[in-house]
């Protein structure tokens, strides 16, 4: 059977954010801190729920943005050189420092001779210059300038050595457990190192956490110093929806990419890396994204606030208290998968009051054929308070008399 947490995801948290200790001994068996895996080969399988599919990326995963259930992976939790995509991490700094007010998008920032002698893709950035963050910004994003990533670290860190220390800090914040940061850029480094997982992880946090500024991942192109320099996402324009985020290409790396698509309401987001040429990282990614949409669907089984069913108070001032998810219970499914999925609700009954809202009280079993068995929390709706003892004494006579 595959691992679960490829099949189903709940909500926004997804899976993980409900039985955090299975995720988290699922996590720990695929991988030791202490071991790492080596890599599969370019070409073999990436794992799904639908069985194997070949792709040619050494590293991938396709997420549900929404669930956080994982379409497809293969060698997620290897440890690799993510290139030019770790400058998501730099933007999501730079991010935190405008929202915080120590940096703003007007202010102009001074090009020292470090930014200025960076190799690599660049901005083409003039020495001694002074330029907007605004522009930096998309240097970064839409050029990915490794000169714009120094000019933004050294203004907010001092230096970019201290500033991919925030980098880092930034990265335990939000959950990033298998990366490491030595730079702004992706410059490469030994022990500049990221996941697919985490790069997903990123795209996610980035979207949902800045919304204001996500928009710059969708231009087509930006100019600087005369020189006009395209977006580098091969979906953009290509792909209906695409909009973000991040190529990155370093002989080690090979040539990867870490992408959204946003269509009919629903979120995937990609990451490939380890492919031999700008052309196969174009085709193999536009390939799983359709893939992950045209074979998956995202099924709502109730929203936050209805009542799943009422479940009998014993001794309560309310005879019965509603049982409810507590949020949108959504799972993402294959779609041949929806007519066989198999819905229960378990709960003790009567429940002793009394009765504490959120308190958790039943469970929902989701199951059918072919479907992975899970087993979901529901929650108390309402509070019930206990009856006085004098308005118990009837109850209680009644139980034990008659049984009822």
């Amino acid at each position: 059977m595959p691992d679960r947490r490829l099949l189903l995801g709940l909500g926004a948290a997804g899976l993980a954010g409900l039985l955090p200790g299975v995720a988290s001994a699922q996590r720990q068996q695929q991988r030791p801190a202490t071991q790492q895996r080596p890599a599969p080969p370019a070409g073999s399988p990436a794992q799904t729920p639908l069985g194997a599919v070949d792709t040619l990326a050494r590293q991938a995963i396709l997420v549900d943005a929404d669930t956080g259930a994982v379409l497809l992976e293969k060698a997620a939790d290897e440890r690799m050189a993510p290139a030019s995509m770790s400058k998501l991490m730099t933007m999501y700094v730079v991010f935190e420092h405008i929202r915080a007010g120590t940096l703003r998008m007007d202010q102009e920032l001074p090009v020292s001779e470090r930014a200025f002698r960076m190799g690599g893709s660049r901005m083409f950035l003039e020495l001694g210059s002074r330029v907007s963050v605004e522009n930096l910004a998309r240097g970064v994003i839409i050029q990915s300038g490794n000169d714009a990533c120094v000019v933004l670290a050294e203004a907010i860190a001092g230096s970019e050595e201290r500033f991919a220390d925030l980098m880092n800090q930034a990265a335990r914040r939000i959950g990033l457990r298998d990366s490491t940061f030595r730079n702004a850029s992706g410059w490469p480094h030994p022990e500049h190192r990221m996941t697919a997982r985490d790069l997903s992880v990123l795209a996610r946090r980035l979207i949902q956490d800045f919304p204001e500024y996500y928009r710059f991942y969708s231009e087509r192109s930006f100019r600087w110093n005369g020189i006009e320099q395209p977006n580098r996402n091969p979906l953009l324009g290509r792909v209906p929806g695409a909009d973000g985020l991040k190529t990155g290409s370093t002989e080690e790396a090979g040539f990867g990419l870490t992408a959204s698509v946003l269509r009919d309401g629903r979120r995937l987001i990609l990451v490939v890396n380890g492919l031999p040429s700008m052309r196969a990282r174009a085709e193999e990614a536009e390939r799983l994204m359709e893939w992950g949409f045209r074979e998956f669907d995202n099924v709502t089984l109730f929203r936050a606030a209805d009542t799943v069913d009422n479940v009998p108070v014993w001794l309560g001032e309310r005879p019965t208290v509603p049982l409810v998810g507590g949020r949108n219970l959504v799972l993402t499914l294959p779609r041949n998968w929806r007519d066989r999925l198999q819905v229960r609700v378990a709960y003790p009954a009567p429940l002793p009051a009394p009765v504490l809202r959120g308190q958790e009280i039943g469970e929902l079993l989701v199951g059918g054929q072919g479907v992975p068995p899970m087993r979901l929390p529901l929650y108390a709706g309402a509070d019930v308070a206990r009856l006085g003892v004098l308005q118990r004494i009837p109850a209680v006579l009644q139980r034990t008399l008659f049984g009822a």
